[in-house]
């Protein structure tokens, strides 16, 4: 694994943080949607939008844990989440439910995007653990993405 100060821990650091703020910011959007949905498609929209809030919920801490792993620090707030996210908030309560699956795909491109960073900065420090777990979150992310675009037909 990289020393710590180096250029290529700094970039794994920066790629983890940036993947807990788009993790967050992308759970607060799917329960924001998994509240407000409406219409005929509610039941199974909103079930659908609480599973993938729980499933990025328990990604959460192991994205912080691994920040922590490497001798540094996390996000600590909504505004340091805010600063590093790339996932656009929606506070219209009244968009349509397939204007939510759409933004919710979306999202989740970008968080895959983003992950796609963390693995390539994670093999450039040689930090192997960190490049094993990534997989498991771009897989989760895939699925999410997958349910999604089905559900957009």
């Amino acid at each position: 694994m990289a020393e710590l100060g180096s250029n290529s821990k700094t970039a794994l650091v920066t790629a983890l943080n940036g993947a807990l703020a788009d993790t967050l910011a992308l759970y607060l959007k799917t329960k924001n949607f998994h509240w407000h949905v409406a219409g005929p498609r509610f039941r199974d929209l909103h079930l659908l939008f609480d599973e993938q809030a729980a499933q990025l919920l328990g990604t959460v801490d192991d994205i912080g844990e691994r920040v922590r792993k490497n001798h540094e620090y996390t996000l600590t707030s909504i505004g340091s989440v805010a600063k590093h996210t790339q996932i656009e908030d929606q506070d219209d309560v009244t968009i349509t439910a397939d204007a939510m699956v759409i933004e919710l795909r979306d999202g989740n491109k970008l968080l895959h995007k983003r992950l796609k960073e963390v693995k390539e900065a994670a093999e450039e420090a040689g930090d192997n653990a960190t490049s094993g777990v990534v997989d498991d979150w771009a897989d989760q992310c895939e699925e999410r993405i997958w349910f999604l675009n089905q559900t957009a037909k």
